[in-house]
């Protein structure tokens, strides 16, 4: 079984940025198409960003525009650059390979002043 380790989270004042890395091992990512979703308190998890195993990338609708998803097949690694950040983005971020039961146990991100 896979294994996915997020990193990058933290606190950051609204209009700042964040690049959040998901490191994978154990299994052939370059296989996989993968996602970052998120999950704020109280709230249903939410698709922020999904990018095939080729590089396409589609986005969520509160994530389109501020955020750019980026893959790196020979790192194994998947990365989520979070620009304009407000506090309506503050939640606990996770990868995941799509289609698959292998997910990280995420990053908290806290936007705030």
């Amino acid at each position: 079984q896979g294994q996915l380790v997020e990193s990058g989270g933290g606190l950051v004042q609204p209009g700042g940025s964040l690049r959040l890395s998901c490191a994978a091992s154990g299994f052939s990512f370059s296989f996989y198409d993968m996602a970052w979703y998120r999950q704020a308190p109280g709230k249903q998890r939410e698709m922020v960003a999904e990018i095939s195993r080729f590089g396409q990338a589609k986005y969520g609708d509160s994530s389109k525009g501020r955020f750019t998803a980026y893959r790196d097949n020979d790192k194994k690694t998947v990365d989520l650059q979070m620009n304009n950040l407000q506090p309506e983005d503050t939640a606990v971020y996770t990868c995941a390979a799509l289609y698959s039961s292998m997910r990280g146990q995420g990053t908290q991100v806290t936007v705030s002043s």
